[in-house]
């Protein structure tokens, strides 16, 4: 099992769309925005779920107040299922047709103080012993998590759009205190301009495991892979990652078009131990599965 590196969640910036008008604001009509969500894997000490109780989901267009989805169902999603290009559909809206510049997801929050009984689990991490912890949210019944970017609504049509939770980034474990913390950043991606990338990587050290960290374009430097500070995390930039199966397999999805520069790490027990490659310059395009085999 993975060590679990506790992290804050960054958000990269999604993709943008011409707008229906020249503001980018609403126009006449209605459209439709189908709403997933998904995760980029876990390097886990024993943790089998991070189960994220969403309350309510609020979008905003610029120069509007937030607004809350009408019909959208309260819910708990085990993000640690939705990996790898899987997602789950968190529901299909009827919005005003123009660009809508942030959405914001309210999450349930344990109740009870650390030291107290938690009455109602809301956001919970579940071990392999079959225990569970609490993650405490902060703010996040109250103001949310914010998911930045633009995506426009089409007049009559239907936009996708899937929120990506990254767990490796988003669970936090504070101090001396040994409480779990839920701090996500999102990352919004519009599916019909989302590419992938996938392949096998070959001549993997005997009793090493191997991750490999997407980043995009020349901004991958050395620091990255530094000791992290307390509440913080190797590779802190990397758009998503991935932890290579037994077989040498691996799979980054909802990678935006463009060009992406990817890590390969050796671990030894679930610890940091190198950098044994850097693959740089590889293409995704829209909706097309990028192959790349790595020989190590």
């Amino acid at each position: 099992m993975k060590k679990l590196i506790f992290l804050t969640i960054g958000l990269i910036t999604p993709f943008l769309f011409s707008s229906c008008n020249e503001d980018g604001n609403s126009t006449s009509g209605t459209g439709t925005l189908k709403l997933s969500i998904t995760d980029a894997p876990i390097e886990t000490d024993g943790i089998t779920a991070v189960n994220i109780g969403v309350k309510e989901v609020q979008y905003h267009m610029e120069g509007e107040k937030w607004q809350t989805f009408e019909g959208f169902e309260p819910d708990t999603f085990n993000i640690l299922e939705l990996t790898g290009g899987e997602s789950e559909l968190l529901g299909q809206f009827e919005l005003g047709a123009g660009t809508y510049t942030q959405l914001r997801f309210i999450l349930a929050t344990p109740e009870g103080k650390e030291s107290s009984t938690i009455d109602n689990p809301g956001c919970y991490l579940e071990f392999e012993d079959g225990s569970t912890q609490p993650l405490f949210v902060p703010s996040g019944a109250q103001t949310g998590y914010k998911a930045t970017g633009n995506f426009t609504v089409p007049v009559n049509g239907q936009v996708a759009v899937t929120a990506d939770f990254d767990a490796r980034k988003s669970v936090v474990k504070a101090g001396n205190s040994g409480k779990y913390i839920l701090k996500p950043t999102i990352r919004l991606v519009v599916d019909n301009q989302a590419g992938s990338i996938s392949g096998n990587v070959a001549n993997i050290p005997e009793g090493s495991g191997i991750m490999i960290y997407a980043y995009e374009d020349e901004t991958y430097t050395e620091e990255e892979a530094a000791a992290p500070e307390e509440e913080s995390v190797r590779f802190p930039n990397a758009i998503t990652s991935w932890e290579v199966d037994e077989e040498g397999n691996y799979t980054l999805a909802f990678l935006a078009p463009g060009v992406y520069d990817l890590v390969v790490v050796e671990t030894i027990d679930g610890e940091f131990n190198q950098i044994l490659k850097v693959v740089e310059d590889v293409q995704i395009e829209s909706l097309e599965e990028t192959t790349l085999d790595v020989e190590l």
